[in-house]
């Protein structure tokens, strides 16, 4: 049985559970993306601290040994996530090393990020593997804001472009995420707030994914990169009256770290990743959110 949202705030960091010190590893195993962030320049690096960021990618046999030293260097860690670098969903690699996790690691609470593409054919790989949390980024509900911010996707082998695209997107990230949260599993959506874009929307965003089964809702200032690299990021003011809004129908998240996809360790409070995953630390290279 899947941890409730009431577990998981007590247990999960990015539930709540950095109140009481939850650790967390993000396993690095999914090399891929299948839609173009237009916010999004990828690369692997050593010294980044930000989402989908790792100094490599692993492969699910590894995972085994890398959990056991984790575990053994950072005991308050509760948590086995992964979020990237790529979608988790886009690739088998996530799905099998969950299976690893659920056989040699059952106490550990299973976390999975995905951009959604997928999400509504892949719904029951990720029922049936035993996810307690789902974390959904929605970064718009209407095609015409959604393709501001995503240049494309790749569909079961084909490219689709501007707002055909964004209408599959987000066609898919709701079918999913309604299929996921009707059996039970806690859902988070997150959404990359870039103010002059979709800004006004966040109020529809979070009703909708709210009607769609989703628990809690985190909101991320856009890193400006790539094509949105000359756009301003969101100030505080900004980030706060977004959230004021969208608590007006869901949860709201307030503690975001902008983790990397191979962080590991208490939030805010220990980071044990460069002993784990031995990065190198001396690359410096650009990266953002998956």
């Amino acid at each position: 049985m899947s941890n409730t949202y009431k577990d998981l705030q007590n247990s999960h960091p990015c539930f709540g559970g950095h109140k009481n010190n939850a650790g967390r590893i993000h396993l690095p195993v999914s090399p891929g993306c299948n839609i173009a962030c237009r916010f999004c320049d990828r690369t692997i690096n050593d010294v980044e601290e930000r989402p989908g960021v790792t100094s490599k990618v692993l492969k699910p046999e590894e995972c085994e040994d890398i959990l056991t030293k984790a575990l053994d260097i950072c005991p308050d860690i509760r948590v086995a996530g992964i979020a990237g670098p790529g979608d988790t969903l886009a690739t088998d690699n996530a799905i099998n090393t969950f299976r690893i996790i659920k056989e040699k690691f059952p106490n550990l609470i299973k976390c999975m990020s995905t951009n959604g593409l997928l999400l509504s054919e892949r719904a029951e790989d990720v029922i049936d593997i035993g996810i307690d949390s789902l974390t959904v980024t929605v970064n718009a509900v209407d095609p015409v804001i959604e393709e501001k911010l995503n240049a494309y996707i790749i569909y079961h082998g084909e490219k689709i472009d501007g707002i055909e695209g964004a209408k599959i997107l987000i066609k898919n990230q709701l079918e999913g995420i309604r299929k996921v949260a009707s059996a039970g599993i806690t859902v988070k959506v997150n959404t990359v707030l870039v103010p002059e874009i979709n800004g006004d929307h966040i109020e529809e965003i979070a009703k909708t994914v709210k009607e769609a089964g989703a628990s809690i809702y985190n909101i991320i200032p856009l890193i400006p990169q790539h094509e949105l690299k000359d756009v301003k990021a969101p100030v505080c003011a900004d980030i706060d009256a977004a959230r004021t809004k969208a608590s007006k129908y869901i949860d709201v998240f307030r503690h975001c770290q902008h983790c990397r996809a191979d962080a590991v360790g208490v939030p805010g409070k220990s980071e044990f990743g460069d002993q784990i995953y031995q990065r190198r630390l001396n690359v410096k290279e650009t990266f953002s959110h998956g």
